[in-house]
């Protein structure tokens, strides 16, 4: 385990998940994670940090949905705010950009301009994003056509 921590960042939930599959009794797996956690190897606000960072400015989520994944691994709130502070956020704002942009003429093919905005918008909302956050986008792409 501490060998899979190393290459990359990993946090308790899936650490337990993965120790949980190779059948260890719940005592031994919790004495495992908490040795990672002390050692250094597990540290969820670095986690987090990554993770915020990888999936809005690489992969094009929004805050949404980032904040749901990472309440599903059970991150700490106070990690996931941190983590929210140190966001590069014109990053990912030109992420959204592209996003849209490159939605907006998947859907050329669209003649209705209506269904073409509903489907551009649920897209949009899907990765997670705010109907503010979206609308600024869609003004900002419908101007430079």
């Amino acid at each position: 385990m501490m060998r899979l921590c190393s290459t990359g960042e990993r946090c308790r939930s899936d650490i337990i998940k993965k120790l949980d599959g190779c059948g260890l009794p719940e005592s031994d797996v919790s004495d495992i994670v908490e040795k990672l956690c002390r050692d250094g190897y597990i540290d969820e606000t670095r986690y987090a940090d990554a993770f915020v960072h990888d999936k809005s400015v690489l992969q094009g989520w929004g805050a949404n949905k980032i904040r749901m994944a990472l309440r599903q691994k059970r991150i700490d709130d106070r990690a996931i705010a941190s983590a929210f502070e140190d966001m590069d956020r014109e990053g990912a704002e030109s992420k959204l950009l592209a996003v849209i942009k490159a939605k907006w003429k998947s859907l050329d093919g669209e003649v209705d301009m209506k269904k073409k905005q509903a489907k551009l918008l649920r897209f949009a909302l899907g990765r997670g994003y705010d109907y503010s956050e979206i609308k600024d986008a869609y003004e900002k792409i419908v101007d430079n056509i």
